[in-house]
């Protein structure tokens, strides 16, 4: 059963037209930062950013960090890497270039310790990539010496700024650390947790307000007219004949206290076949489209979920015929509860499951319908009509006591008795049965309204702690997806048979893939569950285009498409961002149709009321490689290929630490 929220699009490797689906943001405060935090916690929070794979971000908190004072080789180092990270020598501007060389100036005057040692290596590497023909030995040395910290947040860092022989020369063992670390910490088993839905709290059916309220004002009047009527009864008879009269009127006061206990066990309690579950709340006759659609949801979730956890004896299709009468009366209660804008069925599917685990369980001890049996014994029943008729036959003796006088008037004033005491007896006991019946139907209602929230609570906490327990952390999925994409470039490397030797430069484009999910945490850059990956690799030859579409959970593929095509044939490079749909890259080439690629789609109605849209979309088009890839293929567009040998490293070579 799909839990996916969208509409249906088709999807290709080369272009695509994707419609929005299930999305998540995760309410957590790793990136969040009051606005007068220390420049101590900016810098702490830009590391976190940088780590997780937001350097955009990360290069704005550390920078301030610095102007505020906070300064020394850690904070620099790591400054150095967010500049450079997921950028080349193309992107940096003259001002970044010239706070790097001011950044590179600096190093001698820190304290000698391991991250200075860091700082420096990084700038030799630098220094070296800008001299053709530079000695990499020296430097590849310093950078094997380095603690494992500090040498693979180089290599991760500084991936699409290695290029050449000195990248040939770590590619191996890029690959050797992507092929441990791309399925580790149970990758396979916990990804679908990052994309699962933020569940909604436990509901139950209130109990439904009391009427007691209303039979309890009318008894006054009724039991005071039968108190009349009654005493006059049977003053009449004590006139006529007392020693019978006396025995009458016990006989009728213990019957009648009799018939009063026993009737409130069997009257004094509802009869009905049980409480149909969301009888409580009225549903609407006319829903709205969309809540029509949630019910209908609703209902097709306890379906499914009903369907997978049948009893032992009982096949899905017999256990939805067993339990139809369940089974709606639950899911018209929880499309009640929950029946409200912008809740999805998907919100409440751990709800849904654990209450088809609950018919389960309540079917094998014996128990589905005890709720709907309350059945008063037979045995009460027959002492409750024996004692009315006792008290019925003592009231007529009675009566015919009285009329054995010889008055004239006596026989109307029995009459009148007879009729006020039956009239008024009848009333009281009625409405006295009705606050009776109202105060055990709330009580009983309000134990399994209890009963029930608890134990949906405890079904909740359960289900939230599992998705808290399995969810990925940011640096988790940042480190599975860079795992990806460097067994995704080796594999087209070794497939056109390629050395780094033989590349220009490259970049790579993370778009979202067909049928996803996506998900964030607050202030984070959007993550999917099944990307496009799109690699350009650039030759002296041309471009070599390759794409597919990868699955996260799994990190399967599938969809591999290739092009090949020189630097004139690309002809132009449209980037169309719209509010309401997103952000999309269009490539013209001269001996082909335009192919229309979408980036990321909107997000301002997903973002929290203290994010900014403009913000948020920077750091997921910087996080997915899409500012540099855009200024690349701008530029080649452009000029071909004379714009890359324009823009070369060489304004680097000053980077290099002396003494």
């Amino acid at each position: 059963m799909s839990n996916d929220n969208g509409a249906a699009y088709s999807s290709s490797a080369h272009g695509s037209t994707i419609g929005i689906q299930a999305q998540i943001v995760h309410d957590s405060t790793v990136y969040i930062t009051h606005p007068d935090a220390s420049p101590q916690e900016k810098y702490r929070v830009g590391v976190r950013l940088l780590q997780d794979g937001v350097p955009s971000r990360a290069r704005k908190m550390i920078t301030d960090a610095i102007a505020r004072g906070y300064d020394g080789a850690e904070v620099r180092f790591h400054w150095v890497l967010a500049m450079l990270s997921a950028r080349t020598h193309h992107d940096l501007g003259t001002e970044e270039v010239q706070a790097l060389r001011h950044a590179s100036g600096l190093v001698r005057t820190y304290a000698e310790d391991g991250w200075k040692e860091a700082l420096r290596v990084t700038f030799d590497l630098l220094a070296v990539l800008s001299t053709a023909g530079g000695e990499t030995g020296p430097v590849l040395k310093q950078l094997q010496d380095l603690p494992s910290y500090q040498h693979d947040a180089i290599l991760r860092h500084l991936d699409l700024m290695l290029t050449g022989g000195l990248k040939d020369d770590l590619w191996a063992e890029t690959l050797e650390r992507a092929g441990a670390e791309r399925f580790g910490n149970d990758r396979a088993q916990r990804v679908w947790a990052y994309f699962a839905p933020v569940p909604i709290g436990a509901r139950a059916l209130p109990p439904r307000p009391s009427t007691a309220a209303a039979a309890r004002a009318a008894l006054p009047a009724r039991v005071a007219l039968f108190v009349v009527s009654s005493a006059l009864l049977w003053a009449l008879a004590l006139v006529a004949e007392p020693t019978r009269a006396v025995a009458e009127l016990l006989v009728a006061l213990a019957a009648g206290s009799a018939a009063a206990r026993l009737g409130v066990r069997w009257w004094g309690r509802e009869i009905r076949p049980g409480r149909p579950a969301g009888s409580g709340i009225p549903r609407p006759r006319d829903p709205a489209p969309a809540e029509g659609r949630f019910t209908d949801s609703v209902r097709q979730s306890f379906d499914y979920y009903f369907s997978i956890r049948a009893p032992y004896g009982f096949t899905s299709e017999s256990w939805l015929a067993h339990t139809a009468e369940v089974r709606s009366s639950l899911a018209a209660e929880i499309a009640d509860l929950y029946r409200e804008s912008r809740v999805g069925v998907d919100r409440v599917n751990w709800l849904i499951r654990h209450l088809a685990e609950d018919t389960r369980n309540r079917h094998n001890n014996g128990t589905l319908f005890d709720r709907h049996q309350e059945r008063t014994p037979d045995r009460t029943k027959a002492l409750t009509v024996a004692a009315l008729a006792v008290a019925a036959a003592a009231t007529l003796a009675a009566c015919g006591t009285a009329l054995s006088g010889a008055a004239q008037p006596r026989p109307l004033w029995t009459f009148l008795a007879v009729l006020g005491a039956a009239w008024s007896g009848h009333a009281a006991a009625s409405r006295w049965l009705e606050v009776r019946r109202e105060e055990y139907r709330l009580a009983r209602e309000t134990l399994e309204y209890q009963e029930q929230l608890t134990a949906r609570q405890a079904a909740y906490q359960r289900w939230k702690s599992r998705l808290d327990d399995l969810r990925p952390s940011e640096r988790e999925m940042e480190t599975w997806l860079t795992c990806d994409k460097t067994s995704f470039v080796d594999e087209a490397l070794r497939h056109h048979r390629l050395t780094w030797r033989d590349l220009i430069t490259h970049t790579i484009l993370v778009a979202p893939g067909p049928s996803y999910k996506r998900g964030r945490v607050r202030g984070g850059p959007w993550r999917y569950s099944h990307y496009v990956f799109r690699l350009f690799l650039f030759t002296r030859d041309g471009i070599r285009e390759v794409s597919s579409e990868f699955n996260f959970s799994d990190a399967t593929r599938r969809n591999e498409q290739r092009s090949n095509y020189r630097f004139d044939a690309l002809s132009s490079v449209q980037v169309t961002e719209n509010v309401d749909i997103g952000y999309d890259l269009e490539l013209v080439l001269t001996n082909g149709p335009a192919r229309k690629i979408r980036i990321k789609d909107a997000d301002a109605h997903q973002l929290a009321p203290d994010e900014n849209s403009q913000e948020i979309s920077e750091i997921t088009l910087s996080a997915t490689g899409s500012t540099h890839t855009f200024r690349l293929l701008e530029g080649i567009a452009a000029d071909g290929r004379s714009w890359i040998e324009r823009h070369g490293s060489e304004n680097l070579t000053s980077l290099q630490v002396v003494g």
